[in-house]
């Protein structure tokens, strides 16, 4: 593929994820944000693959750069998960 195919298509996905992201009822977000997480964690596998592969110093810094990207999303997406779970948990009361 040519790079304005590639450019197009990377372009393309942006805005659809950007729509299906901000039209998410709050009662999906925990959910979604499960999958996220998974999806992350292959974007974590195939970063390690590519930049073991790789025959460029560069190369093996942007396979770094994905995954500690993908590790802080990962990260914040059980963290922000955590939170509106805790949102749904029974308080108890004093006295």
């Amino acid at each position: 593929m040519d790079f304005i195919s590639i450019l197009s298509l990377f372009v393309l996905a942006c805005f659809v994820g950007y729509y299906v992201v901000w039209s998410v009822t709050p009662a999906l977000h925990t959910p979604l944000m499960a999958v996220t997480n998974a999806i992350s964690s292959v974007i974590i596998v195939g970063a390690l693959i590519a930049s073991a592969a790789a025959g460029s110093a560069s190369a093996k810094y942007l396979g770094l750069a994905a995954v500690v990207m993908a590790s802080v999303n990962i990260f914040g997406g059980f963290a922000v998960t955590e939170r509106m779970l805790a949102m749904y948990k029974k308080k108890e009361r004093k006295g």
